[in-house]
């Protein structure tokens, strides 16, 4: 049975800590194959460090509480449910966005939904491990075997040995995470407005799915101020530097007035 989070009235977003006190909103979206409990430990730092925050993560349909949901493999359909299902949260308070790989462009096309056809402009998007949303290219990962896919789970080294061994639990997931990677190796960036809000990007040092070049183009993809923070680290750095991404953010949020 699908279960409403209490907390916002929607299956699309997970409260793991609430603020009652909160003055605004951190929606944070997972990666391909991901879920909304991977920002459980950053919530919890986060809400502890700043109360004032309100954090929600977005759970995808096709997984955990959502699994009997038809998976959605195209960004930007994706994006407009994730942005029809966050219109009935807001409340006039401040909103930032924190999106890590697929959940970076995710999180970059609600952005330009919110302020082109709902008049509501993020604070901060924060686009952590993935280059700029107009940099392409020809990944076919989605199309391989079940073999070749869990290949490259293992390669990117964000998933317990343990559970890429397990095959009982690969067989119910893989549908979900090959819909992602589906998602994100087919999107294409569409022109139009871009957003406004500062965009604050977070990489790896080495993550070979991103060069330099690549992250600083998302400067293309506003019209306000645009800044790189670089980790040690690979592709899922931020599972190492929960502490100082953490920080990073706060430190974005009160320079915009957020918190």
């Amino acid at each position: 049975m699908n279960v409403l989070d209490l907390a916002t009235g929607s299956r699309c977003f997970k409260r793991f800590h609430p603020t009652p006190d909160h003055r605004a909103h951190l929606v944070c979206f997972p990666h391909a194959g991901g879920s909304a409990t991977t920002y459980f430990p950053l919530s919890r730092q986060l809400t502890c460090l700043e109360p004032s925050l309100n954090v929600l993560a977005v759970q995808y349909p096709g997984r955990q509480d959502r699994r009997n949901e038809p998976l959605i493999d195209d960004v930007h359909a994706l994006a407009a449910q994730v942005h029809r299902e966050l219109l009935p949260v807001l409340d006039g308070r401040p909103l930032a966005l924190f999106g890590h790989s697929m959940g970076a462009v995710v999180a970059y096309e609600v952005a330009r939904l919110l302020e082109h056809d709902s008049a509501t402009v993020p604070a901060v998007l924060f686009a952590s491990g993935r280059r700029a949303p107009s940099r392409l290219r020809d990944e076919w990962t989605h199309l391989k075997d079940d073999a070749g896919l869990i290949d490259d789970l293992r390669t990117l080294d964000g998933t317990d040995a343990e559970i890429l061994a397990d095959k009982h639990l690969m067989r119910t997931v893989l549908p979900a995470i090959r819909g992602d990677y589906r998602a994100i190796e087919t999107y294409r960036h569409r022109s139009g407005p871009e957003p406004s809000c500062p965009i604050a990007v977070l990489a790896g040092r080495d993550d070979a799915r991103t060069t330099t070049d690549e992250l600083m183009d998302w400067r293309h993809h506003t019209t306000g101020s645009h800044s790189l923070t670089v980790y040690p680290g690979g592709h899922f750095f931020l599972n190492d530097h929960t502490a100082d991404i953490v920080g990073l953010l706060v430190e974005h949020l009160r320079a915009a007035g957020v918190s």
